[in-house]
């Protein structure tokens, strides 16, 4: 994956010592933080979540575990009565190291930040209501199967949007410890993935970007196991009021033909791409 360390998600930092009154998010690493950034935010404002600040680190480094842990102590010494939540790979792969921070009021898992009932049990926690919600609710990533469906309406400062059309991975590099944060490859359906696209065309985005852990293994688990190239090509047919599609992280070993010549050829696709390189040594 490629890592781009403390990406903030809109303002990302609340502006008043106090924190104001609204969520706001810290995204750190890759890009599919950054749309499930946007999904806490829709989420925690309709579960009523005020005046909290949301850290989803990274794990693909030491140093991204690093800053995780800085943007933590940078946002309670900002906000020193703010809810503190903690999500993301780092906490999803060691929840007890944060959870033993002073600064963290609740850690949460990969999954569990994708659901809207655990921000409404935070939200009636803080607010005096139902008892307590769980200090630390982390899952086993591994047993989730599917992809969370969400529909992002838009992208807080941003004028590309984001469209999650693959979570997790299948591989098992010695190197590297994302799929224990992320779990194993799942797909989001071709149709699903038009849905989401058209919309945010719909609502004005010219440029969207397909975003996943491992994106070139996109359908192996899907009915028929369309490849990446084969969605991208549905979508880009069944919306052609996208003006650019551009693609996050690849893996070359995984390009297929299809996703070749479209990446060549296809003059709608952005030609520029991430590719994971781990050394320079031949």
């Amino acid at each position: 994956m490629t890592v781009k360390l403390a990406e903030r998600a809109g303002a990302a930092m609340p502006s008043s010592p106090n924190g104001g009154a609204k969520t706001e998010i810290v995204s750190l690493g890759c890009r599919l933080n950054t749309f499930e950034s946007e999904v806490m935010r829709a989420e925690a404002k309709a579960a009523g979540l005020k005046d909290a600040v949301i850290i989803n680190t990274c794990a693909v480094t030491g140093m991204a575990e690093r800053q995780s842990r800085q943007a933590i102590r940078r946002a309670r010494r900002d906000n020193p009565d703010a809810t503190i939540v903690v999500t993301g790979c780092a906490a999803q792969i060691n929840p007890r190291a944060f959870a033993k921070m002073a600064e963290v009021d609740y850690v949460i898992g990969n999954a569990e930040k994708m659901a809207p009932s655990t921000f409404h049990r935070i939200a009636r926690a803080e607010g005096g209501q139902d008892g307590a919600a769980p200090r630390v609710a982390v899952s086993d990533i591994m047993t989730v199967r599917e992809t969370a469906p969400h529909l992002v309406e838009g992208f807080e400062g941003r004028a590309r949007a984001f469209v999650e059309v693959q979570q997790g991975c299948d591989h098992r590099c010695t190197f590297c410890i994302i799929p224990y944060g992320r779990g194993n490859s799942r797909s989001v359906p071709v149709g699903e993935v038009v849905r989401r696209a058209q919309y945010l065309v719909d609502a004005g985005y010219q440029e969207i970007v397909l975003t996943g852990v491992d994106l070139t293994s996109y359908g192996g688990d899907l009915p028929g196991r369309p490849g990446l190239g084969q969605m991208i090509l549905r979508l880009l047919d069944l919306v052609p009021d996208l003006a650019c599609l551009r693609l996050s992280s690849i893996d070359v070993a995984e390009v297929d033909g299809v996703l070749f010549d479209l990446v060549t050829t296809e003059p709608r696709i952005a030609p520029h791409l991430h590719l994971s390189l781990q050394s320079g040594d031949d």
